[in-house]
């Protein structure tokens, strides 16, 4: 559907809970308000990555549009793959440092899909993915790293931005998208739509 004339104008909402997401739209210098949906994620095995994560977003931005009419509401959802099995948050300490053992020494998928929404009925939708190698981990600097970072509410039980030359040999494709959003895309979509960053010091 096309964008309605009036979005320009619109609020701009930012549905998610993450403060990474919070800083890279901050940093990226748009203007927006943050409201955390509250749904049932989907963790349906049998979806493709961009499939699963598509729909995860896509249920957070309806939610939020249906409470905030008239607003444009962005929202995602990143998850990590390694031979097509999804990595999503950890559900432990144990677990953070399984997943981890699990990507040491090897390159694994990391997707986040991207839904931009209002209540009119508009909808776009679009996934990215990179590539991330990991160095060879074990034990001791498993436990090292997570003594570090707060593993628990990130996917696949790590940070790019946090302490990464630790464990992460490379990254191909989008670094935001690593970190929970592909700017260098939404940037693209949000200003087909009209919207406008203002990046600080400009």
């Amino acid at each position: 559907m096309s964008a309605p004339a009036s979005m320009p104008t619109q609020r701009l909402i930012l549905a998610s809970a993450s403060p990474r997401r919070v800083e890279l739209l901050s940093e990226a210098g748009y203007q927006f308000e943050v409201r955390i949906p509250e749904v049932e994620e989907s963790h349906d095995p049998t979806l493709s990555c961009e499939a699963l994560t598509l729909e995860n977003a896509r249920l957070k931005a309806s939610v939020i549009t249906h409470q905030q009419p008239g607003a444009l509401v962005i929202a995602a959802d990143t998850l990590v793959y390694l031979d097509n099995i999804p990595f999503g948050k950890p559900n432990d300490l144990s677990h953070a440092a399984e997943m981890l053992r699990q990507l040491s020494n090897r390159t694994h998928t990391v997707c986040t899909g991207v839904a931009i929404a209002s209540s009119d009925g508009f909808e776009k939708t679009f996934a990215v993915l990179s590539q991330v190698t990991f160095k060879s981990l074990n034990d001791a600097l498993i436990a090292d790293y997570h003594s570090r970072i707060q593993p628990l509410d990130k996917a696949g039980a790590y940070a790019v931005q946090d302490e990464s030359a630790m464990i992460i040999h490379s990254v191909t494709g989008s670094w935001s998208n690593v970190k929970g959003l592909p700017m260098e895309k939404l940037m693209e979509e949000l200003t087909a739509l009209g919207i406008e960053s203002t990046p600080s010091g400009l």
